[in-house]
């Protein structure tokens, strides 16, 4: 029985058309959503990805500002331009492109944005409260992850779920969101020993290590939901995930595609999660 597919765009297309309703109703009452993005050096991939967030905000009415500096920038000018914006009011959201540059601190940016405009969620304070339950800004790719999940309209809680990675933008947090929707967590990483004897105890399995097509039919237990995390350009140009598609949705019950899988979701939540930083900085009631 061939997997269904658990389309990423789809998805994304029906939340970004509820976030582009919600903030017209804000703009009705004066309040304009607001991301900046900041840029470094000339990354193809990093541009591409820019270039995806600023379409999500114009396709939802969110106003942008994107600032390009050299990768020659130093880390205190950097500093000085993340406080800008955390002292902007016409700004809710800071977003830093990463990676950056090896002379600049990916820990040292990441701190300097405020708390309550960390719409990536990677500030300690959000990493600190999404590990406790509170109520924060949860980290894009990982929320995106759970919402697919239940859009599906599969069960997590009482589910076996091994995640394969982690990295602290994904496979961390998925873990511990997977743990507070009741889901029994098992972390896999590249010392775990015979890896297919895990992953094929898994009711949900989320791949993100990084290398394609490592995931085969062989990994997987038959009618898990496959969630591939992976972007990988293939000798041959296309892009694919990290795990081998055409054989696994021969085995898998949910599979998600790449592309048009977990990607179009990440930018949804940072969409999202900047329309709420909106509403909590002009102290608005939460959804």
């Amino acid at each position: 029985m061939t997997a269904t597919v658990i389309s990423g765009k789809e998805v994304a297309d029906d939340i970004r058309a509820a976030l582009r309703e919600e903030v017209n109703g804000l703009k009705q009452h004066g309040i304009l959503p607001g991301l900046a993005v900041i840029l470094i050096g000339d990354d193809p991939a990093s541009h591409s990805y820019v270039k995806g967030k600023i379409k999500g905000c114009e396709e939802t009415g969110i106003y942008s500002e994107v600032v390009y500096k050299e990768a020659a920038i130093t880390e205190g000018e950097l500093l000085d331009l993340i406080e800008a914006f955390n002292e902007n009011p016409n700004i809710h959201g800071i977003l830093v492109q990463l990676p950056l540059p090896a002379h600049i601190s990916e820990k040292a940016v990441i701190d300097k944005i405020r708390a309550d405009k960390d719409v990536d969620g990677f500030t300690p304070v959000n990493v600190g409260n999404m590990l406790i339950g509170n109520d924060c800004y949860l980290p894009c790719t990982p929320h995106g992850i759970i919402e697919l999940i239940k859009r599906s309209g599969q069960e997590i809680s009482g589910k076996h779920a091994v995640v394969i990675g982690r990295s602290n933008i994904v496979g961390k947090p998925v873990a511990m969101l997977l743990l507070q929707e009741n889901a029994t967590v098992t972390i896999a990483h590249s010392r775990t020993q015979d890896l297919a004897s895990v992953t094929k105890q898994a009711d949900i399995l989320v791949v993100a290590v990084g290398r394609a097509e490592m995931i085969g039919a062989e990994y997987i237990k038959p009618g898990a939901i496959v969630i591939d995390v992976g972007v990988n350009r293939a000798a041959s140009g296309k892009l694919v995930g990290d795990v081998q598609f055409e054989s696994v949705k021969e085995a898998a019950g949910y599979i998600t595609p790449v592309p048009r899988g977990v990607g179009p979701m990440t930018i949804t939540m940072l969409l999202k999660n900047t329309v709420e930083a909106a509403k909590r900085l002009a102290g608005l009631p939460q959804q």
